[in-house]
């Protein structure tokens, strides 16, 4: 393997992960534990190591060092058994789901993993229930038993068809009852998992240290021994340790400006790919409805009427991203473009004539949150654009605030922002995890939205329905409550880039549906 220095502007390609699926195939890598580790860098660090803490990019540790029941091996876009043999409803309302486990299983540290640690694994999650967190998507399960050791049934309280999806989650990863409490979350930087690695060490906020799992059972089909994860605070850092060799293969957080280098230099040389796949990340602003202006219906409108998504893409992100008109992204069932079909192109006349309507005649003032060191380095400056915008209609002042993503979450938990901003990569690839995550009293966001309509009604309907093409309608009518609403606004919709060493094998396979990075399918290139 080659250590020459590399610079940015030597290229290989520029290709779809399909098209890319084939060529990397022929290469492997012995695993056999003499690899030195593959190091992967990410502007998105954990917020906690404790799954029944978190509903955010935490998963994207958690899916390589955790276990789930279900979960997505390569190329699947259903749920599949993993630590499960197998799962299946019970019954016709789909209100009973079962799963066998496989036989065999422990720990990492060696302790069984049976049907009583799943059962505990989940209960967890709803008898510690942290404000925002993972308990917000088991509002459908009653009870969870355990029958026998390696039997597990859970109870449902309505019909719910998406459930596998959420067992797929890396929210319901299994954890040792041994290690982690009942009713509290466990401390310290440490895991105890079931899943491909081990986190052999930890720095919060700067690399976590991920080694073969020799307890692991499952259908992760590991090709290198080790990954270290290494976390960035922007893009120029991770760019920067991507040209000195410090790290192999960038994954989230990599700014337009370096997409953009990477693809005009496309060719040149090959020593870098920058792998392209489509993308279900969304950006979007929530209103907090205690606010004395956010929480008015006409200035969100108005707001709404004003914002110019294709300059946020264009300007800002250089069309590495898409406006975006629903909570639902482009390729899923159900997506719309309800905000252009009710607001049309940006008009700061038709704001005016919102607020006036209203009796609100002065400057509206609004403070609008963003965090600093999550959604990549663009983050300011989209959000500069926002209050450009906002501010050149006449109709509102706008100060800007941002905090590091651990305070940042701390703050919209406790309803501290009157405005602020959110991405969202899916959980599961179905337009459900698009608006149920944002509703009700327990929600993603720390914010009740009480929606009756929706959580009453549109959502359990689409749950008895099996073939997920046959909800369009249910999801039509719920965006349009949304629109109207306008208590959630999106921005844009991303696409997925991953720059990767040419010496790396295994990244256009390795973004799962919901975009995780499953860190076993990387391998180093044996021959050329």
């Amino acid at each position: 393997m080659s250590h020459r220095n590399r610079g940015l502007r030597r290229v290989a390609a520029v290709a779809s992960i399909s098209s890319l699926v084939a060529g990397c195939g022929v290469f492997s890598s012995d695993a056999s534990g003499h690899d030195a580790p593959i190091v992967v860098g990410t502007t998105s660090a954990p917020s906690s190591l404790d799954p029944a803490a978190s509903w955010d990019g935490s998963w994207e540790l958690f899916r390589n060092i955790y276990q789930t029941l279900l979960s997505y091996p390569a190329g699947a876009t259903a749920p599949q058994p993993d630590a499960a043999r197998a799962c299946s409803f019970t019954d016709a309302s789909n209100q009973t789901y079962r799963c066998e486990l496989r036989p065999g299983l422990t720990f990492s540290n060696g302790d069984p993993l049976d049907a009583q640690a799943v059962k505990h694994s989940i209960d967890r999650i709803k008898r510690i229930d942290v404000n925002g967190g993972p308990a917000g998507l088991l509002g459908s399960l009653d009870r969870v038993q355990a029958p026998s050791a390696r039997e597990v049934v859970f109870h449902l309280n309505k019909p719910d068809a998406t459930f596998p999806f959420v067992l797929a989650t890396p929210a319901l990863s299994l954890v040792d009852p041994g290690d982690y409490p009942a009713d509290a979350l466990r401390e310290g930087d440490s895991v105890v998992g079931s899943g491909p690695y081990t986190l052999r060490a930890y720095r919060d906020g700067e690399r976590a240290e991920l080694v073969r799992n020799d307890h692991y059972q499952g259908f992760a089909e590991r090709r290198n021994a080790a990954v270290t994860i290494r976390y960035f605070k922007d893009s120029a850092g991770m760019v920067k340790a991507l040209r000195d060799r410090e790290i192999q293969v960038t994954y989230r957080g990599l700014a337009a400006d370096d997409v953009i280098a990477l693809q005009s230099s496309a060719g040149e040389e090959k020593d870098l790919q920058l792998v392209e796949g489509t993308g279900a990340e969304i950006s979007y602003l929530v209103f907090n409805p205690k606010d004395p202006w956010a929480g008015r219906k006409p200035v969100r409108r108005a707001i709404a009427q004003v914002i110019d998504r294709t300059t946020l893409a264009h300007t800002v992100y250089q069309d590495t991203v898409e406006p975006l008109y629903s909570m639902v992204p482009k390729g899923l069932t159900g997506h719309t473009t309800g905000f252009f079909d009710t607001f049309g192109d940006p008009s700061a006349d038709r704001a005016r004539r919102i607020l006036t309507a209203a009796g609100i005649t002065a400057p509206v003032p609004l403070t609008l949150w963003y965090t600093s060191d999550r959604y990549g380095s663009e983050t300011a400056a989209e959000f500069a654009e926002i209050r450009r915008q906002l501010e050149k209609s006449g109709l509102f002042t706008v100060t800007l605030k941002s905090r590091p993503w651990k305070a940042y979450v701390e703050g919209y938990q406790k309803g501290a922002y009157p405005v602020f901003g959110r991405g969202w990569s899916p959980d599961f690839p179905d337009a459900e995890n698009f608006i149920a995550p944002f509703v009700g009293e327990q929600n993603a966001l720390g914010t009740p939205y009480d929606v009756p309509e929706i959580t009453g009604d549109l959502l359990p309907r689409s749950r008895r329905e099996s073939d997920r093409a046959r909800v369009e309608r249910e999801f039509e009518r719920a965006q349009r409550i949304l629109v109207d609403d306008a208590r959630l606004l999106p921005l844009w919709q991303g696409k997925q880039y991953v720059a990767v060493d040419a010496d790396i094998s295994g990244a256009e396979r390795a973004l799962d549906p919901s975009t995780i990075m499953t860190m076993w399918q990387l391998s180093r290139k044996t021959s050329w």
